[in-house]
C-alpha cells in the first residue's frame, strides 16, 4: 500500500507541475523503484488522456466547479477517479483510502472528508455515471473523448465523426510499442533467441526487417538491453524515414533536427558504421542524451554538431533527414500531453519554421542525392502541403515513388508518400517523402 501511495503521490505533483509550467518531467520519479517509475508513467498518461471526461465527472459530483479547485485537490480527485473507472486490479477501497490519505496529508482533514465523499458518491453510482449532454456537438466529443475542441473541429471536418471517433480511441489506448535490434551489437537471430530466453513475447514485423512489437518496454530497461546497445526503442512508422534515405556504407549523411538521435543510430546500423552521419540539432541537453546513444550502440561514425539549421554551414551531403519539428498530432498515444500543449497557432508557427528547415536542408544535397522530409503530425499543412509548396519553388528536385521500400498499405498520394494513422495502421502516425535533386 505504501509503494502504491507512493507512485500516487508523485503521479499527482507532476500533473500539477503539468498544468501550471506546461512541462512533464519524469525526474521527480527517479527515486522509486522501477516498478513504481513504470506506475507513475501509467497514471499521469492514463490521466491526461481521458483528463476532459474525469473532469466532467467529478463536477457531476461536486458542489465545488472543477475550475475552481485547488490544483492538488483537482488532481487526487482526477487519479482516484481514474483508478475507479479505468484501472482494474486495485479494490475500490483502497483508492479511495489513499486519496483520502494524500488530500489529508497535503491539504487537511476537511480536504479529505471531501475527496472521500464525492469518490464514494461516484462509487455507489459506478455502473450508471452520467455522460456527458451539451449542445455544442464539438465540446460533446471533446469531452467524452479528452481532446481539445480545435483539434476535435479539424478531424470531424477533415474524416467525418466516425473516422474521427475511431482517431481519438486509438490516441486513447495504450500504445503499440516496437523495439529494433542494433545489428552493430548482435545479429537478429541472436536478439530473439535473447527475448525467447527472458520470455518476452515479441511479433517480428512484416513491414520491416529487425523491428519487433513488444507488449511493454520494462523488460528491456530491467535487463539493461538498451543501455547496452542491444536494441532500441522506435515506432515501426518511426523507421520509415532512414529506410527511404537509404544510407549507403560510405556516404556522408545529414541528420537534421537529429535529437534525441535514434534515426542516426538506426542509418548508422544501416551503413554498417560506415561513412559520416553529421547529427545536427540546436539543443545541447539532448545532444548530450545523443552521444552517449551513440557510444552506447557503438554507433562510431556519428559526429554531433550543435547547430540551428536554418543557419547551417555544411559541405554537400549524399543524403539529407529532415524529421521536422512538428505538431505531433501522430503520437497521441504515446505523448498524451502533447493534445493539451498544442494550439492552432502552433500549428501555424510550426508549419512556417518546417518551409524554413526545408529550405536550408535542399541547399545541402548534391546533386542526384536524396532528401527525406518526415514528420509524426497528421495536419496535412504539416505534411503534403508542405512538399507541394517545396516543389513549386524547387524545380531541381523529384518525387520519388517509395513502393520498393515500404509495404503498399502504408503509402499516400499515389505512392509518393507514406502516412499512417494510429486508428488504422496500429502505429503512431508519421508522413515521409523522399525527394532526389536531379539537377
Amino acid at each position: 500500500m505504501e509503494t502504491e501511495a507512493t507512485a500516487r503521490s508523485v503521479s499527482i505533483e507532476l500533473l500539477i507541475e503539468f498544468e501550471d509550467k506546461g512541462i512533464l518531467n519524469y525526474t521527480a520519479s527517479n527515486e522509486l523503484e522501477p516498478r513504481e517509475r513504470a506506475q507513475v508513467r501509467e497514471y499521469v498518461q492514463n490521466i491526461l488522456r481521458r483528463k476532459s471526461y474525469l473532469d466532467f465527472i467529478i463536477g457531476q459530483f461536486s458542489s465545488i466547479g472543477i475550475t475552481e479547485m485547488k490544483p492538488m485537490l483537482k488532481n487526487i480527485l482526477r487519479l482516484g477517479l481514474y483508478e475507479l473507472v479505468f484501472m482494474g486490479g486495485t479494490p475500490d477501497y483502497a483508492s479511495i483510502n489513499e486519496a483520502v490519505e494524500i488530500a489529508k496529508l497535503k491539504l487537511g482533514s476537511k480536504s479529505g472528508d471531501l475527496v472521500n465523499a464525492i469518490l464514494r458518491n461516484i462509487q455507489r453510482d459506478i455502473n450508471n455515471l452520467p455522460k456527458p449532454a451539451f449542445e455544442d456537438r464539438t465540446k460533446l466529443i471533446a469531452t467524452t473523448f479528452s481532446h481539445p475542441e480545435w483539434m476535435v473541429e479539424r478531424w470531424v471536418k477533415r474524416f467525418g465523426e466516425r473516422e474521427a471517433f475511431q482517431l481519438m480511441q486509438a490516441n486513447n489506448q495504450r500504445p503499440v510499442h516496437y523495439v529494433r535490434v542494433n545489428n552493430l551489437r548482435t545479429k537478429t537471430e541472436n536478439f530473439k533467441l535473447r527475448m525467447e530466453k527472458l520470455d518476452i513475447q515479441f511479433e517480428e514485423s512484416e513491414w520491416l526487417p529487425g523491428y519487433f512489437k513488444v507488449d511493454s518496454v520494462g523488460p528491456f530497461i530491467a535487463k539493461d538491453l538498451l543501455k547496452k546497445g542491444i536494441c532500441l526503442v522506435q515506432d515501426i512508422a518511426a523507421g520509415f524515414a532512414p529506410t527511404i534515405l537509404e544510407p549507403m556504407p560510405g556516404e556522408m549523411i545529414y541528420d537534421l533536427c537529429a535529437a534525441p538521435g535514434t534515426k542516426s543510430i538506426v542509418m548508422a546500423d544501416m551503413m554498417n558504421g560506415e561513412g559520416t552521419i553529421v547529427a545536427v540539432d540546436i539543443n545541447s541537453n539532448r545532444l548530450e542524451l545523443l552521444a552517449q546513444s551513440a557510444m552506447d550502440y557503438s554507433a562510431e561514425n556519428i559526429k554531433i554538431r550543435r547547430d540551428d539549421v536554418r543557419n547551417l554551414n555544411l559541405k554537400l551531403a549524399d543524403g539529407v533527414l529532415l524529421d521536422a519539428p512538428c505538431t505531433g498530432t501522430g503520437v497521441l498515444s504515446k505523448r498524451a500531453d502533447l493534445r493539451w500543449k498544442r494550439t492552432e497557432e502552433d500549428l501555424e508557427n510550426s508549419v512556417i519554421l518546417q518551409e524554413e528547415l526545408l529550405d536550408e536542408a535542399a541547399n545541402h544535397v548534391t546533386r542526384g542525392g536524396r532528401l527525406v522530409y518526415s514528420t509524426c503530425s497528421l495536419e496535412p499543412e504539416e505534411n503534403w502541403g508542405q512538399i507541394q509548396k517545396f516543389l513549386d519553388k524547387y524545380d531541381n528536385f523529384e518525387l520519388e515513388p517509395l513502393d520498393e521500400f515500404l509495404p503498399e498499405e502504408v503509402l499516400a498520394e499515389d505512392g509518393l508518400a507514406y502516412q499512417t494513422f494510429p486508428h488504422i495502421h496500429g502505429c503512431d502516425g508519421h508522413f515521409g517523402v523522399r525527394l532526389k535533386r536531379v539537377k
